[in-house]
């Protein structure tokens, strides 16, 4: 289904949309949380998929390409005091061809503009079937 609005998703299947979309964002390319959030039809959500993918097995298969997703001003998240995550996404978006930049703060930052990948809600597949009660689906009676 391409990006409908869904209500009443549960916790497995905003986790199984997130997934599905993240899967479709290309080699050298990146995204925010934010924008996956809209694809799938909840802007709202962006902490939400954040949450999905911090905890993504490294051996789930197909592989979630969760280094591809940051935050919206491209600056890779830190994962709390004391973790490396913002090292190990660094390492993974290098080693596929992504430029990473140290700013002046010690964060890590992608620039949007070359690596970006953002397009329209509703022109990708989103693994999101619509409600029931979604009239939009219904066959024309008259035809």
């Amino acid at each position: 289904m391409l990006g409908r609005r869904v209500i009443g998703m549960d916790g497995d299947e905003f986790h199984a949309a997130v997934y599905h979309v993240v899967r479709q964002i290309p080699p050298q390319r990146v995204t925010s949380y934010g924008h996956i959030a809209k694809l799938i039809g909840l802007p709202n959500y962006s902490r939400h998929v954040g949450q999905a993918l911090k905890f993504v097995p490294p051996d789930v298969n197909p592989p979630i390409p969760w280094q591809r997703v940051l935050a919206a001003s491209g600056v890779i998240s830190s994962r709390g005091p004391g973790t490396n995550g913002a090292a190990r996404q660094r390492d993974a978006l290098i080693a596929e061809g992504v430029e990473v930049d140290t700013t002046r703060a010690g964060e890590f930052k992608v620039d949007l503009r070359t690596y970006g990948w953002f397009p329209a809600v509703g022109t990708i597949d989103t693994g999101v079937q619509p409600d029931q009660g979604e009239a939009a689906e219904e066959p024309d009676q008259d035809g």
